[in-house]
């Protein structure tokens, strides 16, 4: 009688022990707030971005600049400007406010993004690897251009990776979320 009263109280606790081994193993988690907040904010620059930097009236200025890996651009006359983390705008007034000290009486600097940094895309696509990011990209622009999904890719949601305000952060999304420059895309294997 005691045995039988303890079966099913060891089935409950065998089951409850299979769903934490199972939910241990996946890193589940979906995408924070943040992820889409990111899409919608002014694009930010970080190392790689190739920027056309043109200051009016001042040909020998204008050129392109790319943001090396310490995050800064490297101007004429001016020396190392930080731009990781800045927006257009806001490079175009440290850069107007360096020139204006001692260089340029009123500097009109615009900047354009030249070539993003790149996009990653790995797992179960045809060929995993780097690749051109084009503003307005979704997951699945990027697997099209990776080679699509595998057979055994898992075409309803993948995880990617994002550096937002300083922070990498990795969440699940849908195939039709926005990709930022510089996002990693991780496509899982299905189940079943």
């Amino acid at each position: 009688m005691i045995f039988a009263r303890r079966k099913p109280l060891l089935a409950l606790a065998l089951g409850s022990a299979v769903v934490m081994a199972l939910s241990g193993c996946t890193s589940y988690q979906p995408a924070p707030k943040s992820f889409q907040q990111a899409t919608i904010q002014p694009y930010r620059l970080d190392s790689g971005d190739r920027l056309r930097v043109t200051v009016f009236d001042q040909p020998n200025l204008s050129n392109t600049y790319t943001v090396d890996q310490a995050g800064y651009i490297s101007f004429p006359l001016v020396g190392q400007v930080p731009a990781r983390g800045e927006t257009l705008a806001s490079l175009e007034g440290a850069l107007a406010t360096k020139l204006r000290q001692g260089y340029l009486r009123d500097p009109d600097v615009t900047i354009e993004v030249d070539r993003y940094r790149p996009v990653f895309v790995m797992g179960e696509v045809g060929r995993p690897g780097q690749y051109s990011y084009v503003p307005g990209m979704t997951v699945q622009n990027a697997v099209a251009v990776a080679g699509g999904f595998t057979a055994r890719g898992n075409q309803r949601d993948v995880d990617v990776t994002r550096k937002i305000n300083g922070r990498v952060l990795t969440g699940r999304t849908t195939i039709s979320s926005t990709v930022l420059a510089g996002d990693t895309i991780y496509v899982r294997e299905r189940l079943f």
